[in-house]
């Protein structure tokens, strides 16, 4: 499972014109799943995103979580996060696992971040052609992968 977290001012997805999901201060997670994912791999990414101290305290430190923050998220599905880009200029996506595959473990995503949160995630639909619009503040990015926790 892979993981783009980005620190937000603001962040909301748009499908077919309509606005989704919607947050102020908060993480964006865009989220890979491959079919080698299972449940090790979403408790552990769930509680580390939960826990990531990348807001600043009184004095800007980066020290506070999004629990401390009180902040919120949203998780949209991106399978171009395993993309395999070796041979020629055409990324292979083969890695991704299907959407009978994908939708459950992204589905069991959601609810374990909000246990861990305590409050609703923000979500995309899965597979639609949706605008993700963000202010990232910072810009603090982070990329995650269960399979190489560094």
């Amino acid at each position: 499972m892979r993981a783009v977290v980005q620190r937000v001012s603001r962040a909301s997805v748009t499908v077919d014109g309509q606005i989704i999901s919607k947050i102020d201060a908060g993480l964006l997670v865009l989220l890979g799943i491959e079919d080698a994912d299972g449940y090790e791999d979403i408790t552990w990414l769930s509680k580390k995103i939960a826990n990531l101290r990348i807001f600043n305290d009184d004095a800007g430190i980066m020290n506070r979580s999004l629990q401390d923050v009180n902040g919120d998220a949203i998780v949209v599905s991106q399978f171009t996060l395993h993309a395999q880009t070796k041979k020629g200029n055409r990324p292979s996506y083969i890695k991704a696992s299907k959407p009978d595959v994908a939708i459950p473990i992204y589905k069991d995503f959601i609810r374990q971040l909000e246990q861990d949160l305590g409050r609703k995630v923000g979500t995309g639909i899965f597979g639609a052609d949706m605008k993700v619009d963000l202010l990232n503040d910072g810009p603090v990015t982070i990329f995650m992968d269960t399979k190489n926790r560094e």
